[in-house]
């Protein structure tokens, strides 16, 4: 078989020993061979026109991508302190940010006055001394984890890494005459008879994923925390998808049949004006193939590279076709092939029985050389395309020194690739790996198509933006700060506290907000009900009640952000969110159904309200005989929200001092008596990393008498 063997090349480090001398030169060996193999990439570029001509109008040209890398490294060695200046200003300006693929209705056409490529290379020359001078110099402790300085250094290679598969794919797609083969890129020259199609069955199964803080090896941040799945049985073709099997989708106007694309693909393809696959040529009544930097005749039995929409139109034709439910893998299901498969890790010193980590070709090969299992190609060859959009495990955090590496991509438009093509080096070559990309994204991708119904649906990706919502987020999920217990918790234990020795069946949980104090309540209570105004805060509530789960973008100073993830379980109210309901309402006018409650909370609510008087008059009816009602507020009386005749207290009356206080006895008197005395319970509002309100809130108890 003609397969070419170069030296393997090298593998993502172990980062725990045996020795921090024999880390420390591991590392820089991966450093150095990245670093020149990037380099060696862009020397298939024949003329200095290939820097600076876009290959495709949705992407910067290819000279960004050769400075992208290095300033990428500069500004992640600089978050970390190991490195003290900039290189080159400029340059780390102009080369920072824009690599994702832009849709079609968010060009960048802006004018970028480019280096030269001479000027570019003595920057990377630069960059390569001052990293080579970190690695070798800075002190080193293993293990290097997620929290050690180190981490920026790891960082920056596997980045070049994925560059060195995108930007192939770049050089795939500028012309023809601008590029050049290159002995350090072969490609294969094997091709031959088309395999029979069948299926393998695959038994129903569990898996688990997502890795463990203290694991050996580099992970980018969706790759850590924790996913449990249990699958049911389905098929999986035994082989990716070739050429000749999309072939029949194109010679069956495929792509002329609005019926096989959904709205965004069909969006995509008339824009494209696509009519085959980005890689397939047409010439004198025959198909040819583009490769890195030739093109040949049509390889059949090698597997079709199509975005995910392309992907997705073939599976709904050949669903209409026999009438059977075929569909892309989710991310699941591709996990569960690993593991029927019995595929592991690559070897660090021996090429793959995969067509992977370039330890074989620069380009794909039939999808019959490499059995794993019974199944072909579970990795390498091309990326496969799932149905899952990219989300986050539980567990998940962002890096500080990379804080928007994935959390931009949990949208819903973002769908994952799994398993690696012949490219795929590094971190993308081990099974944690988790890479997502827009779907009408070319990647060196294609798919193997499933038979099944489809498993349950990914969780949600999306993170709150809109500022209020993930300020209150916050304050009822979040950190605690300055020492300041948790409000809502805080409140909840006071209501229950003061609920000993009576019924507590149902409670109400008035202004409840997004509702942690109805969760809390939900400990002691057999049902509560939260309450608000706000569709927005109760839906939010609601989705959590669903879920278990809340995401949330918090401010941090202008228009830097981070980013939170909170679960039920983790605060230990899992198990409560059974009992908890969540509606719309208005405290001064509540629905009847809303009455035979033992307890009503209503916490930092009556100075919000437009006719507290009118509230505090009727909320006896709605509470059982000796049924309490606890009341918490700030009295921060403002005619935004409380017209200036409706105010409780906050004035003078008769000459006298009339406050919150004052006003809360007189209204409740016919119907209450107050149990012991007002006292202050204070609360922590966050707005920024560095600004944060501070406040007092004055809790009263108050009993039924009727």
């Amino acid at each position: 078989m003609d397969r070419y063997h170069p030296p393997v090349f090298p593998r993502s480090p172990r980062l725990d020993g045996p020795d921090a001398e024999t880390v420390r030169q591991n590392v820089r060996a991966y450093f150095h061979e990245t670093f020149s193999r990037y380099e060696q990439l862009f020397e298939l570029l024949a003329c200095d026109e290939a820097y600076y001509h876009k290959p495709i109008r949705l992407r910067h040209p290819l000279i960004f991508y050769f400075g992208h890398t290095a300033t990428f490294f500069v500004n992640k060695l600089l978050i970390a302190g190991l490195l003290e200046q900039r290189i080159d200003p400029g340059f780390e300006s102009m080369f920072a940010v824009g690599v994702d693929e832009m849709s079609w209705d968010d060009l960048d056409e802006a004018h970028y006055d480019w280096p030269a490529v001479a000027a570019v290379r003595a920057y990377r020359d630069q960059l390569r001394e001052a990293v080579d001078a970190i690695i070798a110099r800075t002190p080193l402790q293993l293990p290097i984890d997620w929290n050690h300085r180190w981490w920026a250094i790891l960082m920056g290679i596997e980045h070049e890494r994925i560059h060195l598969e995108t930007s192939s794919v770049l050089i795939r797609q500028q012309r023809l005459e601008w590029v050049r083969p290159h002995p350090a890129w072969p490609a294969c020259r094997l091709t031959g008879e088309l395999p029979r199609e069948s299926r393998v069955e695959i038994p129903p199964g569990t898996v688990r994923i997502g890795k463990a803080r203290d694991d050996v090896w580099y992970g980018w941040d969706n790759e850590y925390g924790e996913h449990e799945a249990h699958l049911p049985a389905f098929q999986a073709a035994r082989h990716l998808t070739s050429n000749a099997q999309f072939l029949a989708f194109v010679e069956a106007d495929g792509y002329g049949q609005d019926a096989w694309w959904d709205e965004e693909g069909l969006s995509w393809r008339q824009f494209a004006h696509a009519r085959h696959p980005e890689f397939w040529r047409h010439e004198q009544g025959r198909w040819r193939l583009r490769l890195l930097a030739e093109e040949v005749d049509m390889p059949w039995d090698w597997p079709v590279e199509v975005n995910c929409h392309e992907a997705r139109a073939w599976c709904r034709w050949r669903a209409a076709q026999g009438g059977e439910l075929v569909r892309l893998p989710t991310e699941d299901e591709w996990y569960r092939l690993l593991d029927v498969a019995g595929v592991g890790e690559l070897a660090a010193d021996a090429p793959a029985a995969a067509n992977v980590h370039l330890d074989h070709w620069a380009s794909s090969c039939p999808v019959t050389l490499f059995a794993q299992g019974e199944l072909f190609d579970i990795i390498g060859n091309v990326w496969q395309w799932t149905e899952t959009p990219i989300y986050p495990f539980d567990g998940f955090a962002v890096h500080p020194y990379y804080d928007d590496f994935t959390v931009p991509t949990f949208d819903g438009r973002h769908n994952l690739i799994k398993g690696g093509s012949w490219v795929s080096c590094g971190n993308e070559a081990r099974h944690a790996a988790r890479y997502a990309f827009r779907r009408h994204f070319f990647q060196h991708a294609g798919f193997r198509y499933v038979v099944g119904a489809m498993p349950a649906r990914a969780p949600d990706p999306y993170y709150e933006t809109d500022r209020q919502l993930s300020e209150y987020a916050e304050f009822h999920y979040g950190d605690e700060y300055f020492g300041v217990a948790n409000f809502p918790r805080e409140m909840a234990r006071i209501a229950v506290q003061a609920m000993q020795g009576r019924p507590m069946r149902r409670a109400l949980d008035l202004g409840c907000a997004v509702g942690r104090a109805s969760f809390e309540l939900a400990r002691a209570f057999e049902r509560v009900v939260g309450v608000d105004f706000s569709a927005r805060f109760i839906q939010m509530g609601a989705a959590l009640a669903h879920s278990g789960v809340l995401r949330y973008r918090l401010v941090d100073e202008g228009e830097l952000h981070s980013y939170r993830q909170r679960e039920l379980a983790a605060l230990g109210l899992d198990a409560e969110r059974e009992r908890v309901e969540f509606m719309q309402g208005d405290a001064c006018n509540l629905k009847d159904v809303l009455c035979g409650f033992d307890l009503i909370l209503a916490a930092n609510l009556i100075d919000r309200l437009y006719r507290p008087a009118q509230f505090l008059r009727e909320v006896h009816t709605r509470l059982t005989p000796g049924g309490l009602l606890v009341i918490a507020s700030p009295y921060t009386w403002l005619e935004s929200h409380t017209p200036r005749a409706e105010w409780l207290g906050g004035f003078r009356r008769d000459g006298e001092n009339f406050t919150g206080l004052d006003g809360l006895k007189e209204v409740l008197a016919p119907h209450f008596r107050m149990l012991g005395e007002a006292f202050d319970v204070p609360f922590v509002i966050r707005e920024t990393r560095r600004k944060f309100q501070h406040s007092l809130s004055q809790v009263t108890i108050w009993q039924k008498i009727e």
